[in-house]
């Protein structure tokens, strides 16, 4: 009997490591309803972070212009997938920080496996989120996906379409 790899029955060393940090973070305060910020009632600019080539930018933009088409947008270009993903969107959320173009900041991708979202559940993205002055909203996943970095987030959407409706109050109904 030859035995080439042994993995502990479960919910799997991905989820387990996901639970660990969430928790980690929760103790040290980083979830905290009182460290959330207010979404503002009329922005003037709205950042996204996401990868250019993403389906969610275009659902994003398309919502944004239905919604309220005198809003200006900025898009913050990163990968979104990868191993290098989460300091890429670390390093675009300190750089949206520092430019202070925006009222809010969507960080948004679609849905995709646990694998596919690891880049949002870590620590660094997760400080990133927390330490920028800018409201942020994430749209990441599907409604049933949850990630770090929308527990750190001052606001989670289900979708990223979702994301834009709560970042853009309706023209029409204005």
């Amino acid at each position: 009997l030859n035995i080439e790899t042994a993995r502990k029955a479960g919910i799997g060393n991905l989820y387990e490591e996901f639970l660990r940090l969430k928790d980690k973070l929760e103790h040290q305060g980083l979830f905290a309803l009182a460290q959330k910020r207010r979404l503002p009632a009329f922005p003037r600019c709205i950042g996204i972070i996401t990868s250019q080539q993403a389906a969610a930018l275009r659902d994003v933009l398309t919502t944004l212009t239905r919604r309220a088409p005198h809003i200006r947008t900025i898009l913050y270009p990163t990968a979104v997938q990868g191993e290098a993903a989460a300091q890429q969107i670390a390093g675009a959320i300190r750089r949206a920080d520092q430019r202070r173009e925006c009222d809010v900041l969507i960080v948004c991708r679609g849905g995709g496996s646990l694998e596919d979202l690891w880049a949002f559940n870590d620590e660094e993205l997760a400080q990133a989120i927390r330490t920028c002055a800018i409201p942020i909203i994430t749209g990441i996943g599907h409604e049933t996906d949850f990630t770090i970095a929308d527990f750190a987030a001052d606001q989670r959407a289900p979708t990223p379409t979702a994301a834009a409706e709560l970042a853009a109050p309706e023209r029409s109904v204005l």
